[in-house]
């Protein structure tokens, strides 16, 4: 075994093209350090849904240039097998370590495959790069970006030429090209041949931006904004100035790009402490509400002034605020969400006539509605302009949200006096997520397998009315693994994160609310009910 995995390591280091990642692997194997060497040739990485994700450092289980160059291959040998035998392939990149060298990589090898090659012109969101494929008219799109993931990550998200992420077969399909890739010798990398393009695709997403707003609509909230060290911040000036809306007070600590993310634990809004230097700048400036990106601005979170404390509004809030505002605005089409999303959104569509759909988790489906006008999913995503960005889009989401708390703003109202609105015409919806994150994989299939084996009957005292297994399917969804639980006035599903070590569980409680004077009772009930489901799903999964 330990032969044969120094052997295999070595047979690696002569073909690794990166003198970083060669050095590395090198020590190692002088070293004959098994216990590192293992892990990192324990399999490949696997291409799937999401692209690849994973941690950067030499071997196949790593995010490196070995198998970004291998990935690009199998995807140039899918475009072709489809007909696209000279298509034009886009690729971004964020400010991640090694993200440029991946994106020069992703060129050449679609160069070296006689497709045509385009390349942005720096690290800019990910939302630019969906806009570019569809303005372009590429065949596809690759964006390299680990999102929100540790500092140590880097990921490979691809796009067809609708400028929506691969699903099913398309992910299998490139899979098996990629595994079909024998030897890195095969695969002809030119030092040159694609375009660098300028900025006229970014001046071309800008202007768009602009569409997302109501013609003559208030542009007077102040805002505080972290970039939480990602791409964001350039393209959110150049939109919020494009708008009219005052400049944002910038948080300075995070505000420019730096693969090290030295201020958070993790660069994710969600994460506890991400937003503190956001909260303790709105604190300094009073602003209207506080906005943040992720690193690679696909998402947007946004909080609020709530008893002279600042708070995070949770994704499914901000989800209804902007499905309200639209309506409100008189949008047509069909609002749709992922199932771990709150019902609320359900409610709204339904009372103002318009078509609503649930898809699975992730960005991927959601696009792909048929006639989408908004879209949303609990993490932080909103697709807010789906002909623009069939993806989610924290620049677009952050004016539209800026924009109706201007509108609320000029009656003398606040983005929580919208919510209570809402609760008070739809039931008071309050979501919460229990989110375990594991060192050992098999963790997150025990407790799956301990569900499947040994479903609750009841949580918090309500009983369970239907448990679905959804490695079935459903009659509107196609099979994933999941466990989806209907209670009396409660929702729960559990699933494995596809991004990350992660076992998630989403409630959902609805408590009826006759009048705004009846909210404090509504929202106390509905605390005390989330965190006995909390406990009780604890206990049944084992976790």
């Amino acid at each position: 075994m330990h032969d044969d995995l120094i052997t295999r390591a070595k047979a690696w280091l002569e073909e690794d093209p990166d003198p970083e990642t060669r050095a590395e692997l090198a020590k190692l194997i002088d070293a004959a350090d098994v216990t590192e060497l293992a892990p990192r040739f324990s399999g490949t990485l696997q291409f799937g849904t999401a692209g690849l994700r994973g941690e950067l450092g030499a071997g196949p289980m790593r995010m490196n240039r070995t198998v970004v160059i291998r990935a690009a291959a199998g995807l140039a040998a899918y475009l072709k097998s489809q007909g696209h035998t000279d298509g034009l392939v886009v690729i971004g990149y964020d400010a991640r370590h090694k993200s440029e060298d991946f994106a020069r990589d992703t060129a050449a090898v679609m160069t070296g495959a006689g497709l045509r090659a385009a390349v942005l012109p720096r690290p800019l969101p990910t939302p630019v790069l969906a806009y570019a494929i569809r303005h372009l008219g590429a065949a596809a799109g690759v964006e390299v970006t680990a999102s929100h993931n540790p500092p140590r990550d880097n990921g490979y998200k691809v796009y067809l030429g609708d400028g929506s992420q691969i699903v099913p077969p398309a992910d299998a399909d490139i899979a098996a090209e990629i595994d079909a890739v024998r030897s890195l010798n095969d695969v002809p990398r030119p030092d040159s041949g694609w375009e660098t393009l300028d900025d006229s695709v970014l001046d071309a997403y800008l202007a768009r931006t602009d569409e997302v707003l109501a013609a003559g609509s208030p542009r007077t909230a102040r805002t505080v904004y972290t970039a939480m060290h990602g791409v964001g911040k350039d393209v959110l000036l150049a939109a919020f100035e494009r708008a009219g809306f005052p400049a944002p007070a910038l948080v300075a600590e995070q505000a420019d790009p730096d693969p090290d993310f030295p201020t958070v634990a993790f660069p994710n809004p969600e994460e506890p402490g991400a937003m503190d230097l956001a909260f303790a700048k709105a604190r300094e400036t009073d602003p209207d509400l506080v906005i943040a990106n992720d690193p690679d601005a696909d998402r947007c979170a946004v909080a609020v002034k709530e008893n002279d404390e600042w708070r995070m509004l949770r994704g499914d809030e901000v989800g209804a605020l902007l499905a309200a505002h639209l309506v409100n605005r008189g949008a047509r089409g069909t609002f749709a969400e992922s199932i771990v999303s709150s019902s609320l959104l359900g409610r709204i569509a339904e009372k103002a006539g318009l078509p609503y759909e649930e898809t699975l988790t992730g960005f991927k489906w959601i696009a792909r509605v048929d006639g989408l006008r908004y879209g949303y999913e609990e993490a932080l995503g909103y697709c807010v302009d789906p002909e623009g960005v069939r993806d989610k889009d924290g620049i677009t989401a952050a004016l539209l949200i800026t924009e109706l708390a201007s509108a609320l703003k000029e009656e003398g109202r606040t983005l929580l006096d919208l919510l209570d609105d809402l609760a008070v015409e739809h039931g008071l919806h309050a979501t919460d997520q229990l989110s375990v994150r594991v060192e050992d994989l098999s963790v997150i299939a025990d407790a799956m397998r301990r569900l499947r084996e040994q479903p609750p009957t009841e949580l918090a005292g309500l009983a369970i009315t239907r448990a679905e297994d959804l490695t079935r399917g459903t009659e509107t969804l196609p099979p994933t693994d999941g466990l989806r639980y209907a209670l009396e006035g409660a929702r729960v599903i559990v699933r494995p994160s596809g991004t990350e070590p992660k076992l998630k569980c989403y409630l959902e409680v609805v408590v009826p609310v006759a009048t705004h004077a009846g909210l404090p009772a509504a929202r106390a009930e509905a605390a005390d009910l989330l965190a006995t489901i909390k406990r009780d799903l604890s206990t049944a999964a084992g976790i």
